[in-house]
């Protein structure tokens, strides 16, 4: 009884303190946490005047906050192939045009399709591509002299080769300085180098087990009355494409399986955690595409086609559960800008109004309105 009483005394002198001071008591409790919206900020960045964009399929931030966009000149119109910006283009955080190098050049072979780029702990900046031909990865310093490759373009590879088919996306994880890479278009798994040296050190398919191309995987049962059998035979293996990967702060792997519309958690030697499935109310295909976190690192941006999904991440332990939130739809978002291969932003800061980020075809600004 005494215990209680000392407790309501408390809480009374507390309230009466907050009230002396001019605080209203009411205020005191924590806001609840709100889904952020967004909206298109249509004047960021700037690309120089004698240029055009073409289809835009990636971005990165370095530590200074700097974006690294990947574009396809390729893409642009025949017309204006001679305006066509480079591949590669570095904007400031207001989105002023710093440089823009990238293409052919002597010691390597530039992509085919430029599909990732990622600008690493250590300042170097690495591109993958998903043509044909691309089995491999570059990585050049911030000014572009061009440092080392990953795998030689025009290789023949599969899920039981070393070799790289369409590498998607790419993180260092700087405790280990390892590679993780989401290969891709081709195969079917994730890939783990030595960041320096570039020497492949593990690999791994959906739920950690090994990945088989599709004719070494096991014939499909015949579709029945509950057609749930045949679904998760199919789900044994990563989907194709594997489009993303991602590395949390407190260290586990987060996998775009696009083609099986889900996102996969694994620890960095690839042991299963947990996965969540996005957009299995859609028609289209182009589900759980990427994926990056919220500063607090409680919140998954996950892009769904023409939404962006918000999975929770709780707790932030080894078993983090991933619950679908909600799917807002893109906030003034042109059509064109839905029907490429948006790359959902890399370090989004979504407390802070003048923060990006979405990027398109045509690169587009997305921030929280003030």
């Amino acid at each position: 009884m005494k215990r209680i009483t000392r407790v309501l005394l408390l809480a009374f002198v507390a309230t009466i303190a907050l009230r002396q001071s001019g605080v209203d008591s009411s205020l005191a409790a924590p806001a609840p946490r709100m889904i952020p919206k967004f909206e298109v900020d249509p004047t960021w960045p700037k690309l120089p005047a004698k240029w055009v964009w073409g289809q835009v399929s990636s971005i990165s931030f370095d530590e200074q906050d700097n974006a690294w966009v990947l574009q396809r000149p390729s893409s642009v119109r025949d017309d204006q192939k001679d305006k066509a910006a480079p591949p590669i283009l570095e904007f400031d955080a207001a989105g002023n045009f710093i440089q823009g190098w990238g293409g052919p050049g002597p010691g390597y072979d530039w992509p085919e399709t430029e599909h990732g780029i990622y600008a690493d702990p250590k300042g170097f900046i690495w591109v993958g591509g998903n043509g044909k031909t691309d089995n491999h990865l570059l990585k050049f310093t911030k000014a572009g002299k061009f440092v080392m490759a990953i795998g030689k373009s025009g290789q023949t590879g599969s899920n039981a080769m070393a070799v790289l088919r369409g590498g998607t996306g790419l993180r260092v994880y700087p405790k280990t300085n390892e590679l993780f890479v989401s290969d891709g278009y081709g195969n079917s798994r994730v890939m783990v180098y030595e960041g320096d040296p570039g020497k492949l050190k593990r690999m791994w398919g959906a739920y950690g087990a090994k990945p088989l191309d599709m004719t070494a995987r096991p014939p499909r049962s015949k579709p029945g009355e509950i057609p749930w059998v045949a679904v998760a035979e199919v789900l044994q293996q990563f989907g194709s494409p594997v489009h993303d990967v991602d590395i949390s702060a407190d260290g586990l792997v987060y996998v775009s399986d696009r083609g099986n519309k889900r996102v996969q958690v694994f620890t960095p030697e690839g042991k299963f955690v947990a996965e969540q499935f996005v957009g299995l109310d859609s028609k289209y295909y182009l589900q759980a595409r990427g994926a990056a976190f919220s500063p607090d690192q409680k919140f998954l941006y996950g892009h769904v086609w023409v939404t962006i999904a918000w999975l929770w991440r709780h707790p932030l332990g080894l078993r983090p559960t991933l619950t679908a939130q909600s799917r807002p739809k893109y906030a003034g978002l042109p059509t064109p800008l839905l029907a490429a291969q948006p790359s959902l932003l890399r370090r989004h800061r979504a407390e802070a109004p003048t923060r990006r980020r979405f990027l398109g075809p045509s690169v587009t600004y997305m921030r929280t309105p003030a």
